[in-house]
């Protein structure tokens, strides 16, 4: 093997009451602990709790869990569709572009700023975060961090801790399992309560199973969406000119692991791991080799191999998340403990040819979000409300207790998570795209979401707006914008989305503003 080293709840009072030998005994904080639980690129497509005919040939019963016993969101939509700026959202509750986090091209995230992490710290929280943190500097607010290097590696990742870099043996998902059970060990005996966010690396391209899964889809036809073959006829410019297509844009040595020993990223395994990657891939390359696909079955195979590797990847996280939740169960803290899975956001499987996300379009917007809080959430519960990511952070110290600061944009999605959604509750969505040019060649874009209707602005270097109707045309296959008949539903959704703009503080000289100052990131 070879490593290589890169550079509102309300609180419950803290009493004592004397025992027989009159020593102060200190009652427990009954704070709510918070696992807060994110993979990369997970789709909601790809868990079994949402349905969809992919997640039932390949279910996630221990995710599941989390909404069988709480609370499953059917709305729940990003603000960038891109990782590194998702995270700079969840973690300070603002927009991308109040955090300075817009693009993964910049520098880096601005740690000394606020966060919900910071704020829950000063609190007493114990704080930690396990696996990947992929915001270019160090993590602060946590009082434990064991991160990833970068984007990370699937086998033998590095890991950075405030000691230096570490090269640990083994499959990235179960390490970041084994880092998390022995720091809740350590948080347990501490007394305090504690805010844990385990984000997981997988199932990030390229998609590489871990030894126990590799297998598992390897006879698994999964369904083809409806629009695996779009032709872009329905939309305008940035659809047409993206470069997120499974047919033409994966890599078949790393993608597809049509030449594993090409793959720079299987240098770091041992020769044990190989053997066993080899053993599942060689057959699959030979069988390609004599079949030839082409035309239509090239895009066919594409698709099926995507998705075995993709959701074989995602059954390693599901196994994670199992031995977490048993975890938490045998050590008696699963009653006083909030728990949430969600991804960085969503992510395309096949839908009008894609993989990768970035997009306002469906799929890549909305990100599947489950949380569990015994005695406050109703178990198997369903929300329709459109929540987003920037509302985690002002839940969570509501959750605690703790004052959320005004300058949050979020919303605290309490009275949702007990049963009731409050008249004063957002029915619109904002969102704002802007990596571009960059990886996927998706054009910068903003615009606005309800239950029913999306509006999208392209800009920077075209000018197009498109319209649509989710409820006639939910996979968004034609634009409506210069439909007559939705000449008032387009007006009111402009002066919605101006009226958005303006409250979170972004406008169209302001993303020029923006697009200038990072320009030097732009390829």
């Amino acid at each position: 093997m070879k490593c290589i080293l890169q550079k509102s709840i309300g609180i419950l009072a803290i009493g004592t009451t004397l025992t027989s030998g009159k020593q102060p005994e200190v009652k427990a904080d009954r704070r709510p602990n918070i696992i807060f639980i994110m993979s990369d690129d997970h789709a909601y497509q790809a868990l079994s709790a949402y349905g969809h005919p992919i997640s039932k040939l390949a279910p996630t019963p221990n995710i599941d869990q989390i909404a069988n016993e709480g609370m499953r969101f059917d709305r729940c939509l990003v603000t960038n569709s891109i990782s590194g700026p998702s995270r700079a959202c969840i973690l300070t509750g603002k927009y991308s572009h109040k955090n300075g986090y817009i693009s993964n091209e910049v520098d880096g995230f601005d740690g000394s700023q606020q966060t919900f992490p910071k704020l829950l710290q000063k609190a007493g929280y114990l704080t930690s975060i396990i696996g990947k943190w992929h915001l270019g500097t160090t993590p602060t607010g946590f009082n434990h961090w064991e991160v990833l290097d970068g984007q990370g590696h699937y086998y033998n990742p590095d890991f950075i801790t405030s000691k230096g870099v570490k090269c640990d043996s083994g499959y990235v998902t179960e390490l970041i399992t084994q880092k998390t059970l022995k720091w809740l060990d350590a948080a347990k005996s501490s007394g305090k309560p504690f805010m844990l966010m385990l984000h997981h690396k997988a199932p990030h391209r390229p998609w590489q199973p871990g030894p126990n899964e590799l297998a598992l889809y390897k006879d698994t036809q999964f369904p083809e969406p409806s629009n695996l073959f779009d032709d872009y006829s329905g939309r305008g410019t940035a659809a047409k000119e993206q470069e997120l297509t499974i047919a033409k844009i994966l890599d078949p040595a790393e993608d597809f692991k049509l030449a594993t020993n090409a793959q720079s990223s299987l240098i770091r395994m041992s020769k044990a791991q190989k053997k066993v990657w080899d053993s599942y891939y060689d057959p699959i390359i030979e069988k390609f080799k004599q079949t030839k696909p082409s035309g239509k079955d090239m895009l066919r195979w594409k698709y099926q191999r995507y998705i075995q590797d993709y959701t074989a990847c995602i059954a390693g996280v599901d196994k994670s998340v199992g031995e977490v939740l048993k975890y938490l169960k045998d050590n008696g803290l699963d009653k006083n403990t909030i728990i949430v899975y969600t991804s960085d956001q969503g992510f395309y499987l096949g839908e009008h040819g894609w993989f990768d996300k970035r997009f306002m379009y469906e799929e890549s917007y909305r990100t599947p979000l489950l949380i569990k809080w015994p005695d406050v959430i109703k178990p198997k519960s369903v929300n329709t409300d459109i929540v987003s990511n920037i509302d985690f952070a002002e839940t969570f110290l509501s959750a605690a207790g703790v004052k959320v600061p005004s300058d949050m944009q979020g919303e605290n999605m309490i009275p949702l998570l007990k049963g009731t959604s409050p008249k004063s509750w957002r029915q619109s969505h904002y969102y704002h795209f802007y990596e571009y040019p960059g990886i996927g060649n998706v054009k910068c874009h903003y615009g606005i979401s309800t239950k029913q209707y999306k509006l999208i602005h392209f800009y920077y270097d075209i000018d197009e707006w498109e319209l649509y109707d989710l409820k006639a045309d939910p996979k968004e296959m034609k634009n409506v914008y210069n439909d007559p008949k939705y000449t008032t539903v387009k007006a009111n959704l402009h002066k919605q989305l101006k009226k958005l703009m303006f409250k979170y503080g972004d406008s169209d000289s302001l993303s020029q503003t923006f697009i200038t100052k990072f320009s030097k990131y732009k390829k």
